[in-house]
């Protein structure tokens, strides 16, 4: 019987071990990341507008893990797909985190600051440091206010100083993703029944920007299609998209869709703005626009007389509250969740190519480990499968030893490089259980050559003639994976490629070669023969 230190002093089996332990610190310091159909949590398919390079596949990566990030939730991972896919994974399976989640990234970001109908201020100007405000409840006002602080850069405040110039007490604009080559159809009824043409007049005045100024139409009350469609059917050359409330009347969206308009549904609630009286004109009983979600007017905070005389400053504030209707426990989180999605976005920046959100996918918890349950007894089924057909085949008792310990030590390296660098989900552990099954090809291989090939020919000779086909059959197995790594159209089968071509690899450099130096030295000594 040969002790432990006879096998301990070939170096492939050294090595085998000490990946082992390396590995194992590594696990214990790091942890290992599973997936959402282990742990719970939400996959958020994405759809990109054009298929785009890798350089820009890394900024767009880049820039929603900055939203995402800044918006407040961790561990969160975004995962590029070919070239026109994306899957953003996020571990809450709350409704409202998704949903606002998916609000951070449906924003294209395009920030832009409007004074006078002109640009002062835009999204390249904005400097790191972006961070949302905890919103404060006003007792005498009766509402909650909400801030973000920004930064931008001392060219484009020398730029802001001199279009805000003489602009005392006019509005700022802030505008998030302002509509382009677009009409805005409101129902008339959302603005009361007060005031009316100086409520219009205000929001027209909140749209106005050169030559990319968004025309205004009103429907309700008596404005009907064969009012509109004059309108509409001389503009349809010069605008594509027509942004209208959901619950709009169907005629006039069908006669909208039959002059080839793009459609953009918003609630009513975000159609509906937010109108201030102009402080600086109250006896005409004037208004002002000072937040709008349907055309993406953040706020529109008045220029006070110390910016507006020529001097520069670099640090600016969007601030809003919350609807008074709401109550106050209401109205904190409609603040901070306001606060926290602007934050986000403009600390992100623009995004590089629109994206088209996909249904999300969501597993809870307690699926998650009724999945890891599953897949750890698959595991532990195919191990055991192998051990008997080894048996079988050899009838030496010997065997399942090493040949069980190298084959749990491969899924054991596996399991770690992939849950260290990456995720473990269903598709990996699927690539694990194919794994094993090549692992039994490859020994089975080995041990045929080194027990029962005819001749003379050495051991080392011997295992030499195995190792050739089994370093064949892993580089075909590689090549046979690639198209599934990295195809576009079979997103769910990418965790199986990478976990199959890194146990084919894996095999052939470190437990396959670990395997045939415990057989070697075995019999190369007079060990057991059954």
């Amino acid at each position: 019987m040969m002790s432990i230190t006879y096998y301990l002093k070939d170096k492939k089996i050294l090595a085998l071990l000490g990946i082992l332990l390396l590995l194992l610190a590594l696990d214990a310091y790091y942890g290992i990341h599973l997936g959402i159909e282990f742990i719970g949590g939400t996959q958020i398919p994405l759809g990109l507008e054009h298929p785009v390079n890798p350089d820009v596949m890394s900024t767009l990566i880049s820039t929603l893990q900055q939203r995402i990030s800044t918006f407040g939730l961790k561990q969160v991972t975004i995962q590029g797909i070919g070239n026109s896919e994306v899957y953003v994974t996020i571990p809450t399976v709350s409704k409202s985190d998704i949903s606002s989640t998916i609000d951070v990234i449906e924003k294209q970001g395009v920030f832009q600051g409007i004074v006078n109908g002109r640009e002062a201020i835009n999204g390249s100007a904005l400097l790191g440091g972006t961070s949302g405000i905890q919103p404060t409840y006003v007792a005498t006002a009766g509402n909650v206010t909400w801030s973000v602080s920004f930064y931008i850069s001392q060219g484009a405040a020398a730029r802001f100083a001199k279009i805000a110039f003489g602009q005392a007490n006019k509005p700022l604009y802030m505008f998030l993703d302002r509509p382009t080559n677009a009409i805005v159809l409101m129902n008339e009824s959302l603005l009361g029944g007060t005031s009316v043409q100086s409520k219009i007049s205000a929001l027209r005045s909140a749209l106005v920007f050169g030559n990319s100024t968004v025309p205004m139409e009103l429907t309700g009350r008596a404005a009907n299609w064969s009012s509109l469609s004059g309108f509409f059917k001389a503009n349809r050359g010069r605008y594509a998209d027509v942004v209208l409330e959901k619950g709009i009347s169907s005629s006039i969206a069908s006669n909208l869709s039959a002059l080839n308009y793009t459609l953009v549904y918003v609630s009513a609630a975000n159609m509906t703005p937010q109108l201030i009286q102009n402080s600086a004109n109250l006896t005409q009983g004037s208004f002002l626009a000072d937040s709008w979600p349907a055309v993406g007017l953040l706020s529109a905070p008045a220029l006070s007389p110390g910016v507006t005389g020529g001097s520069i400053s670099e640090g600016y504030t969007i601030s809003g509250s919350s609807p008074s209707t709401l109550p106050l426990a209401g109205q904190i989180a409609y603040a901070k969740n306001e606060s926290s999605i602007i934050a986000s976005i403009l600390s992100g920046g623009a995004l590089p190519v629109h994206v088209i959100v996909g249904v999300p996918i969501t597993t809870p918890p307690t699926l998650g480990r009724h999945f890891e349950v599953i897949s750890v007894v698959a595991l532990l089924l195919a191990i055991v499968a192998v051990g008997i057909t080894i048996v079988i085949r050899y009838k030496r008792f010997f065997l399942i030893a090493p040949i069980i310990l190298t084959t749990l030590a491969e899924l054991f390296i596996i399991v770690s490089i992939i849950g260290l660098v990456g995720t473990i989900d269903l598709s990996a552990v699927a690539g694990m259980i194919a794994v094993i099954g090549t692992g039994v090809d490859a020994q089975i291989i080995i041990t045929d050559e080194t027990l029962l090939s005819p001749g003379g020919s050495s051991v080392k000779t011997k295992l030499g003639h195995a190792f050739n086909v089994v370093w064949w059959d892993a580089i075909l197995l590689v090549i046979a994976m690639l198209p599934l790594l990295f195809s576009s159209s079979l997103v769910d089968v990418i965790g199986f490629a990478e976990s199959t071509i890194l146990g084919a690899l894996l095999g052939a450099l470190i437990t396959r070669p670990a395997y045939g130096a415990i057989i070697s030295r075995h019999y190369a000594r007079g060990g057991e023969g059954a």
